[in-house]
């Protein structure tokens, strides 16, 4: 069994790992919200002590000029492509922290590190509002985008949407919506359903998801569908009632989530997440740096369906315990 570091790589929440031709690659929020960074080796565990690389940096105004948040890095049909979410400039004093949409860069340099990276602008849905946290994936002949945003008649901060690529910056159709918060576990400090990630097993297509606010009531979701079945038809998805993946205040590891999925060389399936290891937060918990990127294996049941287990205690002793990053 793998036994990684815990925590894998400190400081970088909302943790996203592809593992592309041979290579992985990790992109994540850094404390600072600033910049775009990604980190290479040619082994999972080798991107714990990779070099990383900023291939963008946020302008001094504009669109995209405050609080860059959850990026992730995919490769459609020989395109690389980032997604984040970013708000406009504003003075700290009025920000609103619910003002951020999705954007787009692209770079047809076989190497990511390396190549131009140009802006593509917003991602734009049927509605402008909160967007963030989107992800693709391919899946009966189509590639199709899927994230979180606010919908101007329904209470809360995000829900989750499905719609269709044109290109990597413009979906086509109309989005379906897959998961609003309704359960109480949904709902602690806000009303959440974001960070949508997306794994195949057997004969069904999974998408988990994060839930409530960032603190200890953080955690994960989980819907499923059939792979033969339209994904278009939201009746054909189903949502577990109960969380899968939550805090463990057993092994001080609080509020798990904004995941991801990889798999290790020998190609066991791999739960890449983030948690902090202590609760009393000083301040704004978006400003506390210290979600940390963990690693582990997922262990699937007789039925089919994931067991994501139980957030493990950290292995090593943090140096970056209760240090702040502030704006």
């Amino acid at each position: 069994m793998n036994q990684w570091p815990n925590p894998f790589i400190e400081q970088r929440a909302d943790p996203f790992i592809l593992r592309h031709g041979g290579e992985y690659y990790f992109i994540a929020s850094v404390p600072e919200y600033d910049r775009l960074e990604i980190r290479r080796a040619t082994t999972l565990a080798g991107l714990r002590d990779a070099m990383p690389v900023v291939v963008w940096r946020k302008p001094e105004q504009g669109p995209m000029s405050e609080l860059i948040w959850a990026p992730e890095l995919h490769n459609i049909d020989g395109t690389w492509v980032i997604w984040f979410a970013a708000a406009t400039t504003q003075t700290l004093d009025t920000l609103d922290m619910f003002q951020h949409r999705m954007f787009a860069l692209t770079c047809d340099n076989p190497d990511p590190l390396a190549g131009r990276w140009v802006e593509r602008g917003q991602v734009k849905t049927p509605f402008d509002t909160f967007a963030l946290d989107a992800t693709t994936f391919s899946h009966q002949g189509k590639h199709w985008y899927l994230w979180a945003q606010k919908a101007p008649d329904i209470a809360g901060n995000s829900n989750l949407y499905l719609a269709e690529l044109e290109n990597p910056w413009s979906i086509k159709g109309e989005p379906v919506m897959l998961s609003r918060p309704e359960f109480d576990w949904e709902c602690r400090g806000f009303l959440v359903n974001e960070g949508p990630a997306v794994i195949t097993h057997g004969t069904r297509l999974f998408v988990s998801y994060s839930a409530s606010a960032t603190d200890e009531n953080y955690c994960m979701g989980l819907l499923w569908i059939n792979l033969e079945d339209d994904p278009l038809q939201a009746a054909n998805w189903h949502k577990s009632p109960q969380p899968v993946f939550t805090t463990s205040y057993e092994n001080r590891q609080y509020g798990p989530g904004h995941n991801s999925f990889t798999q290790t060389e020998e190609g066991e399936d791999v739960l890449v997440y983030h948690a902090r290891n202590y609760t009393e937060i000083e301040g704004d918990p978006l400003y506390d740096p210290n979600r940390h990127t963990r690693l582990k294996l997922i262990r699937w049941n007789e039925n089919g369906m994931p067991d994501f287990g139980t957030p493990p205690a950290d292995t090593l002793t943090l140096t970056s315990h209760k240090s702040s990053v502030m704006p």
